[in-house]
Parts: C-alpha cells; structure tokens; sequence
C-alpha cells in the first residue's frame, strides 16, 4: 500500500465522539499517522513483527500497521468509548489481526515485543505524561517510533531522557500537526503547531 493511500484510508476512520481533554485525545492526523508508520516500515520494523500501538485511541496506528503487514497487533488504551469505536474502525478497514486491551499505560506489563508505535499525550494537560509512554515503549519494545512535541526545550528533554532508559534516537522528522476545534477552550477551527517523528532504538 503506498503512503498516500495508506493517509487517505486512515483519515477516513471514525474519530473519538466524545474526546477528553484531561487525556489529551486528539486524533492523529492522516497524514502523520502514515508517516510515523512508513518510518517504522523503511527500517523493517512493521511487516511480519508484532507491535504495539499504546494509547492508541480510535486505532489509526493499529490499523495502519496491520494493513502494512504487521503479524499481530496489540493496541492498548485507558478509555473504554475509544476502544470501542477502535474495533468498529477495524472492521470498517478490514484487519482481523489486533486485539485491543482496555488498561493504564503506566501500569501495563507486558512481554517484549518488535516495535512500539504510539501518538502519547504530549505531558501539557499532565506534566510528564508524554515521558510515562516513553519509557514502558522503550521497556516493551527494541524499536520505538512515538510522536512528540516538536519545540527546542522538549527535544532536549527526550534527547536526555532517552538517554538515560537506554536507547538512541537514530532519526527525527519534524512535521505540522493539525487538530479541529474540538474542547470548550478553544478559539480557532484549526489549531497547528510542531511535532518531531522519533525512532529509537534500545541499545
């Protein structure tokens, strides 16, 4: 499937009805979702490996990865409502191959795994959010490609974090994040701001 295709088929899946903000459950645009996933794809981290997508939400990463060839998926998220309509977006993309666990990232225990994707709440809601999902990432999995805000001070932050759970970061891609006014607090249809694409490995 060709990144284009693999963008247009994943913006077309059924959003969250009711997003938290507490949660901070933005959906992962189309376009970035299928970057993170032909990342992972160009260094062989996606076709036939067993992955998982944490806090994976209404399940576009999931989804991506098993119409890009991922033996079998696990998508893992806090939030009943979004697994539910996960399972309907799976059907409607026709991929049998996820199971989906209701359960606390921060809590989770699982075996090793190939590869973790995941979109985390980028820690502005709660402080240091984005960094729990980081580390259980680098506990489950040897290679790790997770979304994260793309702003000087944040990258700095990871670059050391990173550091100090094990791995190397052997790439980041900055690219436009772009959500629909969806809470109370928000003034503007569309809000666009930086994020940075990170592989890492665990050393």
């Amino acid at each position: 499937m060709k990144k284009k295709e693999l963008e247009i088929k994943l913006q077309k899946l059924e959003p969250h009805p009711n997003p938290s903000p507490e949660l901070e459950q933005y959906m992962t645009p189309g376009d970035i979702a299928a970057s993170l996933l032909y990342l992972a794809h160009s260094h062989g981290s996606i076709k036939g490996k067993k992955i998982y997508d944490l806090g994976c939400g209404t399940g576009r990463l999931a989804i991506g990865a098993a119409l890009l060839g991922g033996k079998k998926i696990i998508g893992v998220d806090i939030d009943g409502e979004a697994l539910k309509i996960a399972k309907k977006n799976s059907a409607q993309a026709d991929v049998e191959n996820i199971e989906w666990i209701r359960a606390d990232v921060s809590n989770l225990e699982l075996p090793e795994t190939d590869t973790v994707i995941q979109n985390p709440p980028f820690g502005v809601q709660k402080k240091g959010a984005d960094m729990v999902f980081l580390n259980k990432a680098l506990q489950f999995g040897k290679d790790v490609y997770s979304i994260h805000k793309g702003v000087p001070k944040n990258r700095d932050y990871i670059s050391e974090q990173v550091k100090e759970l094990g791995g190397r970061i052997t790439n980041r891609i900055e690219k436009e994040f772009h959500i629909p006014s969806q809470f109370k607090y928000h003034t503007r249809k569309v809000y666009r701001f930086k994020v940075d694409l990170y592989r890492i490995i665990r050393r």
